[in-house]
């Protein structure tokens, strides 16, 4: 070999970056951005670490601008029962990545493009990790600091639990609605909590879980993009949530199952004497029916409709 070709052999390849140009956003098309805009996975990976890193906030400095003593009962009892439901988020975190990294094995020859989908996904669920450690840390730390009942390392270790795992596009969607819930729920706290510090907290709170609802969309559309997953699975876990006494209810339900593994907090709300319930029932209908359109394409607008087109995909 040549110097000059062994020059060549050594140099580096220079590669044109494929990522869009632009302030930090979620790549809503991933399978078009895989296949057709030539990204790779490390283009994926910047684009979530420069929103990642855009969207970042210190618990500390929140926690520091809460005026405890000007905090209600009210309050106080938002304040616990959100500490409660976020220790249930840990686990699926965790859980995705490790499902996530199964499917990556399980498609890598088969589909490569479905493979990187789910490692991108994986790789996300980093993010989404520290982001609800935030969370959290942020509402157990302000009811410790209040005074309130101390979750003991028992109930610390029981909230911990994994949810089973399932199909990935029947996962993706049931984060999403989790995450639609948990955003609407913490809009409608705002609504009713008096210290600005406080309601700082749930508004950013909210925020990041609307952009993991994103997340979980973006994700769903790709699989579903690539042909690989049917839209009715979507549906499936949609009606689940949205059939009469169905998920979606949530703690003011008439029966509620009893569960020998993971925990849903919100499903066993405890409102006290405040008797306080952020439900908003018909604004996560149609945050829902929105994801759906998001991620299959078919447009529905209540529940009704999509207990229907369920019905339909199943039977076509």
């Amino acid at each position: 070999m040549s110097i000059a070709e062994t020059d060549r052999a050594s140099s580096p390849v220079i590669r044109r970056p494929a990522a869009p140009a632009g302030p930090p956003a979620i790549i809503t098309d991933l399978y078009d951005a895989l296949t057709e805009r030539g990204m790779s996975l490390v283009d994926v990976t910047w684009e979530q670490q420069r929103l990642h890193e855009s969207r970042r906030w210190s618990v500390v400095e929140l926690l520091e601008a809460v005026d405890l003593d000007s905090l209600t009962p009210l309050d106080r009892n938002l304040v616990w029962n959100a500490g409660r439901a976020e220790l249930t988020t840990k686990p699926g975190a965790d859980r995705l990545e490790r499902q996530a990294e199964a499917e990556v094995r399980r498609w890598q020859d088969k589909n490569p493009t479905v493979a990187s989908i789910m490692e991108a996904c994986g790789t996300w669920s980093r993010y989404w990790n520290e982001e609800e450690a935030h969370h959290e840390t942020v509402f157990n730390r302000l009811a410790d600091l209040s005074g309130m009942e101390p979750i003991s390392d028992e109930t610390f270790i029981q909230f911990r639990q994994v949810f089973p795992d399932d199909d990935m596009l029947r996962t993706l969607v049931l984060l999403a609605i989790s995450e639609i819930t948990a955003a609407v729920n913490y809009g409608q706290c705002q609504h009713v909590i008096q210290d600005p510090g406080l309601r700082r907290i749930f508004k950013q709170v909210a925020a990041d879980e609307i952009q993991h609802r994103n997340y979980f969309v973006a994700f769903a559309k790709a699989l579903v993009d690539s042909g690989e997953y049917p839209a009715k699975d979507a549906f499936a876990v949609a009606h689940l949530f949205l059939r009469e006494d169905g998920e979606l209810q949530g703690s003011a339900r008439k029966q509620l199952e009893q569960r020998g593994s993971h925990v849903n907090w919100w499903d066993q709300l405890e409102t006290g004497d405040q008797d306080f319930r952020p439900e908003a029932l018909e604004k996560k209908e149609q945050l829902i029916c929105g994801a759906l359109k998001k991620i299959t394409g078919i447009e529905v607008h209540s529940r009704e409709e999509v207990e229907d087109t369920w019905m339909d995909l199943v039977g076509s």
